[in-house]
């Protein structure tokens, strides 16, 4: 039950709320002066995220899922974009979330993306790793040494 509330709240975050404002503008006293450099920023981002999201599928195959669970012959992906970076899913979507912020007009909607992958991913992503070293041990911790959670040499 847990794992549908944050992935709903995300969802609303990233979702539900942008396309509330877009189609409809509300909420209206949220909206700020559209800026058409930081806008290019932002689809800049939008493409950058599209991008690590389908490699990040690429790599996964059939070890991806919604839900936290480790499938039946699930094995340990650390090549391609996981070479680098072990939660690069979540760096696509963190990415996604502030080209959303830097791409619509409104404080409510533009930032509802952050607050509501922030929730999922705050909650989760412990809880995530966890599962991988309870799954992988030893592979898993010499494999979290090597790595970056989300940004290579960053964080």
């Amino acid at each position: 039950m847990r794992e549908i509330v944050l992935l709903l709240i995300s969802l609303t975050g990233l979702g539900i709320l942008p396309f509330i404002y877009v189609v409809t503008g509300f909420p209206r006293i949220a909206s700020h002066p559209f800026q058409p450099a930081v806008a290019g920023m932002g689809i800049l981002l939008a493409i950058g995220s599209l991008i690590m999201f389908y490699l990040t599928h690429r790599a996964l195959g059939r070890n991806w899922s919604v839900t936290l669970e480790v499938r039946e012959r699930h094995k340990l992906v650390t090549e391609g974009v996981y070479e680098r970076v072990r939660h690069p899913m979540y760096t696509a979507f963190w990415m996604w979330a502030l080209a959303q912020a830097l791409l619509l007009p409104n404080w409510v909607a533009g930032f509802s993306g952050m607050i509501g992958f922030g929730t999922l991913y705050f909650f989760r992503v412990g809880q995530e790793e966890r599962l991988m070293l309870d799954t992988f041990g030893d592979q898993y911790r010499a494999y979290m040494a090597r790595t970056a959670r989300l940004v290579p040499w960053i964080l």
